[in-house]
């Protein structure tokens, strides 16, 4: 069957041709033709038009196309169902429905701005709900925490609550909401300047306060240190190669890696493995 509708797709007319292809008509063949021919092009060539105003396949209330696509063709997949909420936020500015809805504005607007050919982008939108179907169908209980470099953050801030407990110091409650925070949210990515605003905290104090509670570092620094640490334990495994230590370590690149290690052991990654294995 043929499905019709207006040029330049973004989200719902991308969409909607992934649900129509997977769900509804494997075989469908998705046309692109300018806004004002879409209905006579549709009668010519006995398409059904979708996505644009006065026909079956359109937006309802606050709902989008692919909606009514659920509703229309009974699709009770739970993955597609927990796509829809989605594509609407996505579709309709309604980015607080779902989380995830204004990442892929951002992405679909990324792939419409670098693809002009709207059959090329089709093909490419394709593969990209073909990822959001794996993600709603079999990762949304992962976590990018999950990977080693990812959980170094987390790692670094439960030695210093043991450290404290071990020693009967006081451990600040802004440090153990900043726990369950990096626990929840964790990402190497992360800055006291954002941690600060869920903390409520000003970021100058969060600062000046974090190094008197971990070894006189700043934030950065300590964490560098916690990374230097962890890449020496791995070095010890020879399974490991000095790019792959870089990557769990989570530096962005063996350079950087090779930099920061000499500034905190006087060597390069290479010198300083060969000195382990004489040992």
């Amino acid at each position: 069957m043929k499905w019709i509708t207006r040029e330049h797709p973004k989200i719902d007319r991308l969409a909607c041709p992934w649900l129509i292809r997977r769900f509804i008509d494997a075989d469908a063949e998705i046309i692109y033709v300018p806004f004002s021919e879409v209905l006579t092009q549709a009668a010519a060539l006995n398409a059904i038009p979708f996505d644009i105003p006065d026909v079956e396949h359109t937006h309802y209330g606050k709902e989008c196309t692919f909606d009514y696509l659920v509703k229309k063709y009974k699709i009770t997949d739970p993955a597609v169902l927990t796509m829809a909420p989605i594509v609407r936020g996505a579709d309709t500015d309604q980015h607080d429905i779902a989380p995830q809805a204004s990442g892929l504005w951002a992405i679909s607007a990324g792939l419409a701005y670098n693809h002009k050919d709207d059959y090329e982008l089709l093909e490419k939108g394709m593969l990209l709900y073909d990822a959001l179907y794996s993600w709603a169908a079999y990762l949304q209980k992962e976590k990018h925490t999950q990977q080693p470099y990812e959980n170094l953050l987390l790692e670094v801030f439960n030695r210093f609550l043991r450290s404290k407990q071990h020693t009967g110091g006081k451990i600040p409650a802004w440090a153990q909401e900043l726990k369950e925070m990096i626990q929840d949210h964790i990402d190497t990515n992360l800055s006291l300047k954002e941690l600060s605003k869920d903390l409520d905290i000003n970021p100058s104090y969060l600062s000046r306060e974090f190094s008197k509670h971990f070894d006189n570092l700043s934030f950065g620094e300590y964490i560098r240190k916690q990374r230097i640490d962890k890449a020496i334990q791995l070095m010890e495994d020879p399974a490991y190669s000095l790019t792959e230590i870089s990557y769990l370590t989570g530096f962005s690149d063996q350079s950087h890696f090779t930099r920061i290690f000499r500034k905190h052991t006087g060597q390069n990654p290479s010198e300083y493995r060969k000195d382990l294995r004489k040992k």
